[in-house]
């Protein structure tokens, strides 16, 4: 083969490289309460040695950023971190949202704002609310009730003793138990460690008026079938509501990206590819 021959094949590989890339989707990712960007620790890893673009977000008060729970007492300000990274995204770029739990939230309310930036949203053993937090029947599908456990938060009161409570996490002798049952030892240690009280006053204001823009965003939702937190019941009841283009399940607790990591990225790239091939206006 000549020179010519050889520098064509050259060409061609990186042209194929670079197709392949292309086809890799850029994974953005949401914890719910209290949690924060490194609870995605095992799924980032996963999501990136398989050749996948991978955010993770802290919002407001959660892992490193600076903010405290107890000072953040609007859902506008305890997105506002990844309602930024939305805007600063190039208009041709397109992501695929990930929100587990209070993190379901999150991502609805990106969408609504961001239709056209979103390739896909997936929701697991989140709260699916297309308009958030408007009625009793919002709140009895979406919202967790722990009454079951006992007195298991401790709350903060930012606004004064008098006034309603501002933050709230699950004390550290419930943790296993409601959140973490089918987790390791490790990853139960290391999340009582980064576990920070999350802001509950701002996520009781998570109502969106955004209309029918959000449609344009094809959802996946990702069931949990051991969920203390998130019941599966409740699950059921808003994919029934708001009934997304696909449903899967994973057999763990509220937290597969520990208990069950590997199913769950197995779920992660059946959504991607179902994404890619299911026609969707605009996308």
């Amino acid at each position: 083969m000549g020179e010519e021959g050889k520098t064509s094949s050259v060409e061609q590989g990186q042209q194929e490289q670079e197709l392949k890339q292309k086809k890799k989707q850029h994974f953005v990712l949401v914890h719910g309460i209290s949690h924060g960007a490194w609870c995605w620790y095992r799924i980032r890893s996963l999501l990136e040695t398989s050749g996948h673009r991978v955010t993770c977000i802290d919002l407001a008060g959660a892992g490193i950023h600076p903010a405290q729970a107890d000072a953040i007492v609007s859902f506008e300000d305890y997105n506002k971190p990844l309602v930024d990274f939305m805007a600063a995204l190039p208009d041709e770029e397109q992501v695929i949202l990930v929100g587990h739990s209070a993190g379901g939230l999150s991502i609805t309310h990106v969408s609504h704002k961001f239709s056209k930036k979103i390739h896909l949203a997936i929701y697991i053993a989140a709260s699916m609310l297309k308009s958030g937090i408007k009625s009793d029947q919002d709140i009895k599908d979406g919202i967790p009730d722990l009454s079951q456990f006992g007195d298991v938060y401790e709350l903060g009161f930012g606004l004064g003793p008098s006034a309603p409570p501002t933050s709230a996490m699950i004390r550290k002798e419930f943790q296993r138990k409601i959140l973490y049952c089918q987790s390791s030892d490790e990853d139960t240690i290391l999340a009582s460690m980064l576990l920070r009280p999350g802001p509950l006053l701002a996520l009781s204001t998570a109502a969106f008026d955004g209309g029918d823009e959000i449609e344009r965003v094809p959802r996946v939702y990702i069931k949990t079938t051991e969920d203390h937190v998130v019941k599966p019941a409740q699950q059921e009841d808003m994919i029934k509501r708001w009934t997304p283009n696909q449903v899967f399940t994973v057999d763990s607790d509220h937290s597969p990206f520990f208990s069950a990591s590997g199913q769950l990225f197995n779920c992660l790239l059946k959504a991607e590819a179902f994404a890619c091939v299911s026609p969707h206006s605009d996308h």
